[in-house]
C-alpha cells in the first residue's frame, strides 16, 4: 500500500502530487468540499477560501485552516471537511461574496443552475446579515459582440474568466483593475468586447459563475430539454461539443470538461457558428436544372432522372466516364458508402475527396518514410514535449484549440520554432520564426538537416536499427550549396543553425506541418523531409514526439481511410492490385474495376477532353475552393450530368443538372475521426430539415436505384461494415467508442492506439530516408518576370474555407470581407493605405480586394484568405499541383498589384452571401 491521508478519519491512497481538494473529490464525490473562484481545468488560485478545510499533522492534535484548491495533501495527515468552524467559515465567506452581488439579479431569483446560488445553499446562506458593498448598479452592459456579453454588476471578483483567458485560450485579454474594494475586471481595449483582441471562444463565458460574462444565447437561464454530445464539423482537431436542445432547436453550445480532445475548450466556430443548420437559405427540396433554371422537383423524380442519365451515359461511354467526389465534412459511414456506389454500382475508380486539395502530401509522403499517411502521435503529448516545430501553419486561427495549447506552450518560453512566410500569431511567442519565402520549404528543411548532420548530434541508434538509406541520405545533405539556400529561402543560415540544432538537442520534439507545407509543387517532398528530421534525431515512437499533420477539415483523415481516393480503397489497400481486389469483390459481391481512377484535376482535364461525362459532388464547393475558377467551371460546364449534394446554393450548384438537399452535422448520426486518428461518434442533435435527407440516406436510395442492394441506412451497421474491411478498424463498436472515441488501429479485443512506431514501423518496414533537393516552381519559373509579388493563402479565425456554413452566421458580422495583407512598403509604393481596393492580377485573370497594410508579410509577399465569394479569389490561382499527390499550389500565386482604379467597384456588402 503507498502512502495515505485521512478524510473524517477514514484513510485513503494518496496520488502523488494531489491537492486536498482533489484526494477529497477522488475519493468522496465533487460535492464534498462546496467551492467557488476553482474551475476544472484552471491552475489552483485560492483567492476564495469556500473550499478550506481543517488539517492536523495526527489524529486529535491542533488543526490548521486550509484551502483545499492548492494545498498538497500531506501523507499521514487527518483533513476535516465539515466541521462546525468550516461550516460558519464558508457561510460567513458567502455572506461576504454576495454583498457585492445585486440580490435582485434574475439568476439569484429565480435560476436554480446559478452556481454561485447552488454555492451557497450548500453552504446555508439564504440571507446576508450585511450591508449591500459595491455599487455595481452604474456599470454599463457591454453588448458590443454578437455572440458575448458582460454584465459586471454581477461580478464577483473570483478571477474565473481572468484565469480562463489566459490559461485556456492564452488571450490576456481580461485582466483586474484597481486595488481591494475598487478592484475589478477590465478588457483590453475600453470594457469592449468587440474591438477588444477577444479570440471570442467563450471560455470566460463558461467558467463565469454568476452570468456576469455569458454567452448571448445563455443556456444557463432556461430549462433545456436535453444536453446532447456531439463533435464539431469544422476543423480536424475534433472538439466534442454538449450541444442544449429546447422544443427540437440548438439553444447554445458548451464544451465538456471531460472531453479528451478539448478539455473544456471551444473556438468562435464550434461554440457559436451553428445557426447555419436551420438558416432560411437551406435547401428544402430537390432540384432539376429545366430551360436553364433550376426547379424544385420530388425525391422520386430526382432520383428517376439520375439513374435514366446515369444508366445511359455508362451503356454509351462506360463506367469510368463517372466520377465521384466526396466529402470530408461527412461521416465516416457517408463516406465509405460514397466510394462504394461508384466502385460497386458505378464500376469506377474515379473517387476523390478533399483531401487531395489540401493533406494529400502529407498522405503520400509519411507513407513512404513510415508506411502509413497518419499522426504518430497525440495532441495531449504537448504536455509532455520540450520543443515543438511548427511549419506552414497558423494553428490558432485554422486549429484554435490545438492552437491555443501550442500558444500556450510558446508564451511559458518553452522552446518553439515557427516556419512560415507570415508573422502568425504563435511567431509572435516563438523562441525561433525562420520566416522563409514561400514555395522554399524544401530548402529550409535541408539547411536544418545539414547543420543537424554536419554539426549535431544524430541518433545513431535509431538510426542504425529502424532505418534505411541514412548513409546515401546524409552524403547528399552534406553536398547542398548553404549560401543558395540561404540566398533562395531568404532565411539568416545563422538563425537557421542555432535552431536546427537547438531541436537536435531537445529530448523530446514534436512536429506539426499544416497546409502551408502540403500545398506547394514540393509538398510531398517537404513532408518527407519533415519525416527525415524526426528520424535523423530518433523523435519517433514515443510520447511528447512525433510527426503531427494538422488535418485541415473535420474528417479529412475519416475520408481517406474510408478509400475516398482512386488509389487507395477503404483502408488504404491498393486499389489497382488484382489479388487485393479479390478481398474487394468477395466483400462487395459485385466486380471491382482495377483501372486507374482520376484524381480530382484530372477529372477536370478528363471533362474539358471529353472523356468524362457526369460528377457527383457531396458537400464540396469546387468552384469556390479549386484553383483557377474559370478553367473548373469550365469543365463543370461540359458534363452531361452533375449531381450536388448540398446544404445551400453555392458557386457548384450554379452549374448543376440535379441538386440534392443533405443534411449538416447536426442531423447526423455516424462517426468523425480527426487529426489525431481518433474515431468519436456523432450524434443527431435535432431531426433533419423537412424536405432534406441525411447523404447517407441518399447515396443508399441511389446505389439501390442503380441495381446494387445496400441494406437501409443505418449508420451502426455500416460502421459494422467498415470494422470487417478496414483492417485497423477492426475492433472498433459503436458502443465500444464511447465519450472519448478511440485512436486507430483499435485492435480486435477494443484498446486503440496513442503513439504509432513505437517498436517498428508499420508492416514491419524499417524507416525510409529520402533526399529532394530543392526545385523552383514552374509558377514563379513561368509567371514570375511579369508577375513579381507572390500571394499566398490563409484562413481566418472567424471562418472556414468558402465560408458556406460561417457566412450563415453571426462570424460574418466580426470578419465581414477577405483583405490583401500586404507589407508598408510595398504599400506605400502603391500609395496603398488600409481599406483601399487592390486589383490583383495573375496569368489567370484578377481580382479586387480591400488593402490591410501589416507587416505580418514581407516586402514582395502577399496574403489573403477566400472566404467570399464576391472575391473568389480563385480566379487567379493557377494549374500548378504537388509533384506527387496532385495536391493544387495554392501557397504560391505570381501576381502584380495595383490601386484600383477609382475604388469604383461596388463596395463589397459586409454581411453578402453567396
Amino acid at each position: 500500500m503507498g502512502q495515505v491521508a485521512f478524510i473524517n478519519d477514514k484513510w485513503h491512497t494518496i496520488v502523488e502530487g494531489e491537492t486536498i481538494l482533489e484526494f477529497v473529490k477522488r475519493n468522496h464525490g465533487k460535492d464534498r468540499i462546496p467551492t467557488l473562484c476553482d474551475a476544472p481545468k484552471l491552475e489552483p488560485f485560492g483567492s476564495c477560501r469556500v473550499c478550506s478545510v481543517e488539517v492536523a499533522l495526527v489524529k486529535d492534535g491542533p488543526t490548521k485552516t486550509q484551502a483545499s484548491c492548492h494545498t498538497p495533501v500531506i501523507p499521514n495527515s487527518y483533513i476535516y471537511t465539515d466541521t462546525d468552524h468550516i461550516k460558519k467559515l464558508r457561510k460567513n465567506i458567502i455572506e461576504l461574496v454576495l454583498t457585492d452581488h445585486p440580490m435582485d439579479c434574475l439568476q439569484c431569483e429565480v435560476n436554480n443552475n446559478c452556481e454561485l446560488q447552488s454555492v451557497a445553499a450548500k453552504v446555508g446562506v439564504r440571507d446576508v446579515r450585511y450591508p449591500q458593498g459595491k455599487n455595481h448598479l452604474d456599470t454599463p452592459k457591454d453588448l458590443s459582440h454578437p455572440y458575448m456579453t458582460s454584465d459586471f454588476s454581477k461580478c464577483i471578483n473570483c478571477f474565473r474568466c481572468v484565469r480562463a483567458c489566459d490559461e485556456i485560450q492564452g488571450g490576456l485579454v481580461l485582466s483586474m483593475a484597481g486595488r481591494g474594494f475598487d478592484s475589478h475586471v477590465v478588457k483590453s481595449y475600453e470594457n469592449n468586447f468587440f474591438e477588444s483582441d477577444c479570440a471570442s471562444c467563450g471560455a470566460c463565458a463558461q467558467v463565469c459563475p454568476t452570468a456576469a460574462i455569458s454567452d448571448v444565447f445563455e443556456s444557463k437561464s432556461i430549462n433545456v430539454d436535453e444536453k446532447i454530445r456531439t463533435v464539431c464539423s469544422y476543423c480536424g482537431v475534433g472538439c466534442n461539443l454538449e450541444v442544449s436542445v429546447v422544443s427540437g432547436k440548438v439553444k447554445s453550445i458548451q464544451a465538456p470538461i471531460n472531453a479528451e480532445v478539448n478539455e473544456g475548450h471551444l473556438c468562435l466556430k464550434g461554440r457559436y457558428a451553428f445557426s447555419f443548420y436551420d438558416h432560411q437559405d437551406r435547401i428544402k427540396t430537390p432540384l432539376i436544372r429545366r430551360n436553364g433554371v433550376l426547379e424544385p422537383t420530388t425525391w422520386k423524380e430526382a432520383y428517376d432522372f439520375i439513374t435514366e442519365k446515369l444508366t445511359a451515359i455508362i451503356q454509351k461511354n462506360g463506367p469510368d466516364a463517372v466520377a465521384g467526389v466526396s466529402s470530408s465534412r461527412c461521416t465516416n459511414e457517408e463516406n465509405y458508402l460514397m466510394q462504394k456506389f461508384m466502385r460497386a454500382a458505378i464500376g469506377t475508380n474515379n473517387i476523390d475527396c478533399c483531401a487531395r486539395v489540401c493533406h494529400g502530401p502529407t498522405a503520400f509522403g509519411m507513407q513512404k518514410a513510415f508506411g502509413t499517411g497518419a499522426a504518430t502521435n497525440s495532441i495531449e503529448d504537448i504536455k509532455l514535449t520540450d520543443c515543438i516545430m511548427v511549419i506552414g501553419s497558423n494553428p490558432t486561427n485554422a486549429h484554435p484549440v490545438t492552437g491555443a495549447k501550442i500558444k500556450q506552450f510558446a508564451m511559458k518560453g518553452k522552446t518553439t520554432i515557427v516556419i512560415d512566410p507570415r508573422k502568425t500569431e504563435i511567431a509572435k511567442y516563438a523562441t525561433y520564426h525562420l520566416q522563409l519565402r514561400p514555395g522554399t520549404n524544401v530548402a529550409l528543411l535541408n539547411m536544418i538537416l545539414y547543420y543537424i548532420i554536419t554539426e549535431g548530434y544524430v541518433s545513431k541508434g535509431f538510426i542504425k536499427h529502424r532505418t534505411e538509406g541514412y548513409e546515401e541520405f546524409s552524403e547528399k545533405i552534406k553536398g547542398i550549396d548553404i549560401a543558395e539556400m540561404e540566398k533562395i529561402t531568404g532565411v539568416d543560415r545563422n538563425l537557421v543553425r542555432e535552431a536546427a540544432l537547438v531541436f537536435d538537442k531537445a529530448p523530446n520534439a514534436m512536429l506539426f506541418h499544416g497546409l502551408g507545407v502540403t500545398e506547394h509543387s514540393q509538398g510531398s517532398h517537404a513532408v518527407m523531409l519533415i519525416a527525415d528530421l524526426a528520424m535523423i534525431t530518433g523523435n519517433i515512437g514515443r510520447r511528447g514526439v512525433g510527426v503531427n499533420p494538422l488535418r485541415g477539415q473535420n474528417n479529412v483523415q475519416g475520408a481517406a481511410d474510408m478509400g475516398c481516393q482512386p488509389n487507395m480503397g477503404a483502408g488504404y489497400m491498393s486499389a489497382y492490385d488484382p489479388e487485393i481486389n479479390k478481398h474487394y469483390e468477395a466483400f462487395y459481391e459485385r466486380k471491382i474495376p482495377t483501372s486507374y481512377g482520376y484524381k480530382i484535376p484530372e477529372m477536370f482535364d478528363a471533362a474539358l477532353d471529353g472523356k468524362l461525362k457526369a460528377m457527383w459532388i457531396m458537400g464540396e464547393d469546387v468552384v469556390h475552393t479549386d484553383p483557377n475558377t474559370n478553367k473548373v467551371i469550365a469543365a463543370l460546364e461540359s458534363l452531361e450530368l452533375l449531381v450536388v449534394q448540398e446544404l445551400f446554393l453555392s458557386e457548384t450548384t450554379k452549374h448543376a443538372t440535379v441538386v440534392l438537399p443533405g443534411a449538416s452535422f447536426l442531423e447526423k448520426t455516424g462517426t468523425f475521426t480527426n487529426g489525431e486518428r481518433r474515431i468519436q461518434q456523432v450524434n443527431a442533435v435535432v431531426e433533419v430539415l423537412d424536405g432534406a435527407k441525411t447523404d447517407g440516406q441518399i447515396l443508399v436510395d441511389m446505389m439501390n436505384k442503380m441495381g446494387y442492394y445496400q441494406a437501409p441506412y443505418q449508420p451502426k451497421a455500416v460502421l459494422r461494415e467498415i470494422s470487417k474491411i478496414v483492417p485497423f478498424f477492426s475492433g472498433v463498436t459503436w458502443e465500444g467508442l464511447g465519450i472519448n472515441g478511440k485512436q486507430w488501429p483499435v485492435k480486435e479485443d477494443g484498446l486503440g492506439t496513442k503513439i504509432l512506431h513505437t517498436e517498428k514501423f508499420e508492416g514491419g518496414i524499417r524507416g525510409k530516408f529520402n533526399f529532394y533537393d530543392f526545385k523552383e516552381t514552374n509558377e514563379i519559373v513561368k509567371n514570375g518576370k511579369d508577375f513579381p509579388y507572390i500571394l499566398t493563402t490563409n484562413r481566418g479565425l472567424e471562418h472556414y474555407n468558402s465560408g458556406t456554413m460561417t457566412r450563415r452566421t453571426d462570424n460574418v458580422k466580426i470578419l465581414t470581407e477577405d483583405h490583401l495583407k500586404i507589407n508598408p512598403i510595398d504599400a506605400e509604393k502603391f500609395s496603398i493605405k488600409d481599406e483601399d481596393l487592390v486589383c490583383v492580377m495573375s496569368a489567370r485573370g484578377k481580382v479586387d480586394m480591400r488593402a490591410s497594410v501589416s507587416d505580418e508579410v514581407k516586402p514582395g509577399i502577399l496574403s489573403t484568405t477566400f472566404h467570399f465569394p464576391d472575391v473568389l479569389l480563385n480566379l487567379i490561382t493557377g494549374n500548378e499541383h504537388d509533384c506527387e499527390a496532385m495536391c493544387p499550389e495554392y501557397k504560391v500565386v505570381a501576381v502584380n498589384i495595383r490601386k484600383s482604379k477609382g475604388d469604383n467597384k461596388k463596395k463589397l456588402d459586409k454581411i453578402a452571401l453567396s
